[in-house]
């Protein structure tokens, strides 16, 4: 099987966030998704960004377009939001975004009707209606195909540090789950999800989706939902493995701390250099202890095993790749990274609500509905930087 890589300016970024329908009242979620996407198709059409529906009917993604800089990208995606919010505010409806909701259970929401969404749950089942999660995904343009699956390889070993730094899915189904993220480990349970296989290049890949397709496994490419994965049709690499993120300040320097170590890998690959990588094993390792401690995580950074707190090993590589934050014109998002680091991801915040309320998750679901509708947006946290 052919399957062509699509031509992209190098280190540009795309955008998607998925935001979940809640009811102003109780909290909980609700299946609007369809009302919001007609109230808001004919006014969207010739934005740069798109609100589409998910699985479920309780959930918008709102995607970015392309963008020469993270900034220009979130701002995209702040424009949907202020778009959405014309039809979400006055029919009591709240957005919040993290990697699962507090308390809601899987046999209450509905699934969107369309076909692959159908033949998704008819085959998954029980771990398919259970999807009751929310992420983001950030697109990074690359501008040879021979680059893919080596940077793929390499960012696999920060996998676990995009992943503790937004893990925000403490809870499930009214459970604390002991986990930072557990959207994490239920998420790879669905078919071709989960880790990526360490594939050395473009021919094994083609080899890859062949054999999945001869098998009946999938019908083309965009059916992989590898934590990192390519994306043929828009020339990116895809990651996918972050919890949903609350403030757009967060979701900009996530994007940042991507869009750079992309740069940084695509850099050393022109100099002649082979890639780090690790084995898979520790791959596996390491996602694991990120979806438990977050954070708080050690984390095994090279083949010789050595392991390193996860926020030191994230302060060196911020520092080794500073230069190229500026040049990108991402060094105050991608500071942003500091923030999350010293005063907490969103699994601990949530977790600290929900001890000051005696385990009232209602109120987790009240401070995230907050955080996402009061946290600044994109523009006024960098005017508050005073740069």
């Amino acid at each position: 099987m052919t399957v062509p890589f699509a031509t992209s300016s190098r280190s540009s970024v795309g955008l998607e966030w998925e935001l979940m329908l809640a009811d102003t009242a109780t909290g909980d979620l609700i299946p609007r998704a369809p009302e919001v996407l007609e109230a808001l198709e004919e006014d969207s059409t010739l934005e740069r960004y798109t609100v589409t529906g998910e699985l479920l009917t309780n959930t918008i993604e709102l995607t970015s377009g392309i963008g020469d800089t993270v900034a220009a990208a979130v701002d995209d995606i702040g424009d949907a939001i202020a778009a959405v919010r014309t039809f979400t505010d006055p029919h009591g409806i709240d957005l919040l975004c993290a990697g699962s909701h507090p308390f809601a259970q899987w046999y209450h929401q509905t699934v969107t009707d369309k076909t692959r969404y159908h033949k998704l749950i008819e085959r998954t089942q029980w771990w398919g209606r259970n999807m009751m999660i929310w992420g983001i995904h950030v697109h990074v343009g690359v501008e040879d195909v021979n680059k893919v699956f080596p940077i793929i390889n390499a960012l696999a070993v920060y996998l676990p540090h995009l992943q503790a730094l937004s893990a925000s899915s403490p809870f499930w189904a009214g459970e604390r789950t002991g986990y930072a993220s557990n959207r994490a480990l239920v998420f790879q349970q669905l078919p071709t999800a989960g880790l990526p296989w360490p594939l050395r290049d473009w021919r094994e890949f083609e080899g890859y989706l062949d054999d999945m397709v001869r098998t009946g496994v999938m019908e083309d490419a965009s059916e992989v939902r590898w934590d990192i994965r390519p994306a043929p049709r828009w020339g990116t690499i895809e990651v996918r493995a972050c919890d949903g993120m609350s403030t757009l300040p967060e979701l900009a320097a996530i994007a940042a701390l991507v869009q750079v170590l992309v740069e940084r890998f695509s850099r050393l690959i022109d100099e002649g250099h082979r890639l780090e990588t690790i084995p898979p094993w520790f791959v596996r390792e390491n996602k694991w202890r990120a979806a438990r401690y977050g954070l708080d995580a050690r984390l095994i950074v090279d083949r010789n095993g050595t392991q390193r707190p996860v926020a030191d090993h994230l302060r060196e590589t911020l520092a080794e790749v500073g230069d190229i934050a500026v040049e990108l014109r991402c060094a105050r998002e991608i500071a942003g990274i500091e923030t999350i680091l010293t005063e907490g991801a969103s699994y601990a915040r949530q977790l600290a609500v929900a001890d000051a309320a005696d385990g009232d998750l209602r109120e987790v679901v009240r401070h995230l509905v907050g955080e996402f509708r009061s946290g600044p947006t994109l523009r006024e946290h960098l005017a508050a930087l005073g740069h």
